[in-house]
């Protein structure tokens, strides 16, 4: 079992509940975590991690994955899973079950604060500027804030191991690790009607896994739509599950029972590695 998301470390406490006749595999994309950065000059945009996925299935001549995923990599697993489904034996997808639609009114200010703030971004990662610097419990504070309170102070230090450093200028604090440049990067954003026709394409295995206290982050009826289509397939199954974002790493036990019985369910032969 092969899983990709936006943080290896988010899946420290979920993977040991799972299944233990399968590997698992927990990468960071590009610009994220410990992973090298894209050039200078360049954007960061969600589908380019398609290459990413069929390249490292190239280099270790993996036929078929399964795929594990939460958030980015939720929005990744349907994106694979669409468009190459005979690459993809399974599919586990957490609180982010297709590319949400930009609201037509605000998107082209969207773009325009973006691709400013990228510019900067990328100027400062050429000049080679060390970001700024906090202390560890401030750290800790601007990432529960950042997801408003989804990730906890109990469970922060897990995303911290592969995406702090120690500053060079200011002894005792620390810095992210990720290129800034991603939190100004496109994703997926195809309009509606490409998704629903994407989840018409999705038939193998496939789990969707939604947090109750997380939101949908478009209209909640595209999300509906695209979840009645994937109902259409006899192997799909839509959890509901009273949580946050980042339930996984918060309350892996409310998921890993899930996961587990789905993975049981269709891998009928566990010794065999995907």
């Amino acid at each position: 079992m092969h899983g990709w998301q936006d943080n290896s470390g988010s899946f420290d406490r979920l993977i040991p509940l799972l299944p233990r006749n399968h590997s698992y595999l927990a990468i960071d994309l590009p610009g994220h975590g410990l992973s090298s950065r894209i050039p200078h000059g360049m954007q960061y945009h969600s589908v380019d991690n398609l290459y990413t996925i069929n390249s490292l299935c190239k280099a270790y001549s993996w036929d078929k994955i399964s795929i594990i995923g939460h958030s980015l990599g939720s929005i990744l697993a349907f994106l694979q899973a669409s468009i190459f489904p005979s690459k993809v034996d399974i599919v586990v997808a957490i609180d982010a079950l297709k590319p949400p639609v930009f609201d037509p009114v605000i998107a082209a200010s969207i773009i325009e604060e973006r691709v400013e703030d990228f510019i900067l971004a990328d100027q400062r990662n050429q000049m080679k500027s060390e970001p700024p610097a906090y202390p560890l419990d401030e750290i800790v504070e601007k990432w529960c804030a950042a997801t408003r309170g989804s990730v906890t102070k109990e469970t922060a230090h897990y995303l911290m191991r592969r995406n702090i450093k120690k500053s060079d200028m200011h002894p005792g604090k620390w810095s992210f690790l990720r290129d800034s440049r991603l939190k100004y990067s496109f994703g997926a954003n195809f309009p509606q009607e490409v998704s629903v026709e994407l989840a018409r394409r999705i038939n193998m295995p496939y789990l969707f896994i939604k947090a109750k206290n997380s939101p949908y982050y478009e209209k909640k009826s595209y999300h509906e739509e695209v979840a009645t289509v994937l109902k259409e397939n006899p192997k799909f199954e839509y959890h509901m599950v009273d949580s946050t974002h980042h339930l996984h790493l918060t309350e892996p036990e409310k998921v890993a029972g899930i996961i587990s019985d789905f993975i049981t369910k269709h891998k009928n032969n566990p010794d065999k590695l995907s």
